[in-house]
Order: structure tokens, then sequence, then C-alpha cells
């Protein structure tokens, strides 16, 4: 099945890859670092660049809050500022949404955001007029909120990380029920970031053999070869958190690739997708070349008109422009009809 995901780009699998830049919170609130990303991400050969969309008020209940919880070990013993603090610096407001989004339209780069809230789908959608729906792993079991989603009749990225299989196949079900077909479904594991044995790239097979619908990768590993492995697996969609610099302070700098690291991803992603190919085995050489490398019949010695040639009397050797090695016993008991130098191919025209 295909999938236009935007007015310029069909997914399907094993097609080139639509590269996302997950840029999440990675602009730390500050919009001009965010521009230098998507200048960055632009550059490195991105299709897209994706923020999220979340406030204090729809990411975490007020308990979370109160017992000032960080799930990352580099905030738990900072005393500094509190999670509430942090989350509102992070956050990237409606109208510095928009105003990344026109950016993004100047550079000609795609630009969406992942929303946590139906106000925030609402938004992305009615004025942020994104082409598509990511939906963050953390929602994959949320069905009421799928079901909103799936609705607004637009395509459905879901991220399938923290999930059973079960939920996966319900979460489908319900965008489906919601009358939506239009799904991509990324395989993802949502630790930052996984062990490599964790990764399990043979799920995007699974998936592309479960469901009729594009399967892509969302990526939380080191570095830039693991989804490279992904594309050679099909996968349709390429996303990757994306920073400046893995040391900056926030909270997925360290998992993120580098515009370096995205640059090789975006151009051997392309590679590789070409050089999969086809199932039929054709040979893709030209003929002069294919000629230069293969054998010919050769004599041996020099042969007198009238001699009966034998097997001693022949060779094979390069290039391949006179009779090839199979005519071996065409060749062996046939009379010389002229003089054939030795070590000369051997043609039809020198045979009796």
């Amino acid at each position: 099945m295909r999938i236009k995901i935007t007015n310029k780009k069909e997914v399907y699998n094993f097609c080139e890859p639509y590269v996302i830049a997950e840029l999440g919170s990675n602009h730390n609130g500050d919009m001009e670092l965010a521009k230098k990303l998507i200048i960055a991400a632009k550059e490195a050969g991105a299709d897209c660049v994706k923020f999220q969309s979340w406030s204090k008020d729809t990411i975490f209940a007020r308990k979370v809050y109160e017992d000032n919880y960080f799930l990352k070990d580099d905030y738990r013993n900072r005393t500094d500022y509190t999670l509430k603090e942090l989350v509102e610096e992070f956050s990237i407001s409606e109208q510095e949404l928009l105003g990344m989004k026109r950016f993004s339209d100047e550079l000609g780069i795609d630009c969406t955001s992942t929303p946590f809230s139906k106000k925030e789908v609402d938004f992305v959608v009615e004025r942020l007029n994104t082409p598509f729906i990511k939906v963050a792993s953390m929602d994959l079991n949320n069905y009421p909120f799928l079901d909103y989603i799936a609705k607004k009749g637009l395509p459905v990225v879901v991220a399938t990380g923290l999930s059973e299989l079960y939920e996966i196949d319900r979460a489908i079900r319900t965008i489906e029920n919601a009358g939506n077909l239009q799904i991509v479904i990324l395989h993802c594991v949502s630790n930052y970031p996984p062990k490599d044995e964790d990764v399990n790239l043979n799920n995007i097979e699974s998936l592309q053999k479960l469901y009729p619908y594009p399967v892509g990768f969302s990526d939380h590993t080191l570095g830039f070869s693991i989804p490279l492995v992904s594309v050679a697996k099909g996968a349709c969609i390429l996303e990757k958190h994306f920073t400046l610099d893995k040391n900056m302070f926030g909270w997925d700098h360290k998992i993120s690739a580098t515009p370096d690291e995205l640059k090789i991803i975006c151009e051997e992603s392309k590679r590789i997708q070409k050089a999969i190919g086809s199932y039929s085995f054709k040979c893709e050489e030209d003929e002069e070349r294919k000629a230069a490398f293969r054998r010919s019949i050769v004599t041996t010695r020099s042969i007198k008109a009238g001699e009966v040639i034998k097997e001693s009397d022949i060779d094979f050797k390069r290039p391949g422009t006179g009779l090839p090695p199979e005519y071996k016993d065409f060749v062996i008991g046939r009379t010389a009809k002229r003089v054939i130098e030795a070590d000369r191919i051997i043609s039809k025209e020198d045979l009796v």
C-alpha cells in the first residue's frame, strides 16, 4: 500500500525513505536555536523537521510536578530548577511553532509537530496545516485519543515503542474503525538509547507481513548504522532525534544525531534503497564491458589449413569477443579452413 503523507511524497515499503529530523524539545525553548536546527536539518538532507506540541498542562499530571520526578539521571540531582520550570522552558508555544513553520516553508523543508492533547491536535491540523499526524509511542494505547486523531482524516504515523503486539493491533484497529486507512507504522524501541540486541529490526518485516500499511523506523540508537540497516529492511520513514551538540543541556541531545550523522543517514539511505533493487536477475554491465572480462576460445599453437583441431590445440583467454568457452565441443574435431596463428581467437569462419 502507498500512503501520500505530503503533497509531494508517497511512502511504501522499500521506497526511498522520508527522513524526519526529530527536533522534539532540542531547541531548549530558544527559537534562534530552533532555526539553526532547521537550517542544519535541511542542509543534511532531511525531508522534514518535527517538533512536539505539549505544555505543562498537557504532558504531566500534578502529582509528577509535586514529586518533582525526573526520568533522566542527568536531572535527578539538580536543585537549581524544578520539573515544572524545565517543562515550561522547553515547551514551544503556538505562535512560536507557527513561526518555525513559516521559516521551514521558506527553506523548503516540511514541518510538523506531535500533539499531546486534543487541543494540540486541533492546532496542528487547523493552524499548522500539518500534512500528517505523528502519534508518539506513549499514546499508542491511548485509544480514545487515537480515535480523535483518526477522525481528522489525515495520514496517521504511529510509533510502536513501549507496546506489546496486541496493543499495536488494537491501535491499528481503532484508527481503521474511525474510517481512516491512511496509516504508517513505525517500529520503535523507546529506551534512550536501547541496547543493540534490543532493537530487533526484524520486527519491521514482521509488521510488514501483519499489516498492509507501510512500515518505518523511529530510531533512538546512537550513531547511524542501525537506521541505515532499517532501510535495507524496507523502512519507508526514518525518524531520528537531531541536535547541534550532544553535550548540550536538555532531554534528548545525548541520543540525537549530529548534522554530520544525519547527513550520512540521508545520503546513504538513498544509496541503500537504490542498491536493494529487485528480485530479478539480470546483467547490469554493458556488452563492451562484459566482453572485456569474459573469455574466448584461442589457439595454443599455429594450426595449418586442413588440420583437425584437438583439445590440446585450444585454450580460453580474454577478451570475450570470439567463440565463448561453451563452444568448446563445437570447435574440437572440426577442420581448419585456413591457417590460424598461435594465440589467436578462433571464429566460425576459421572452421570448415
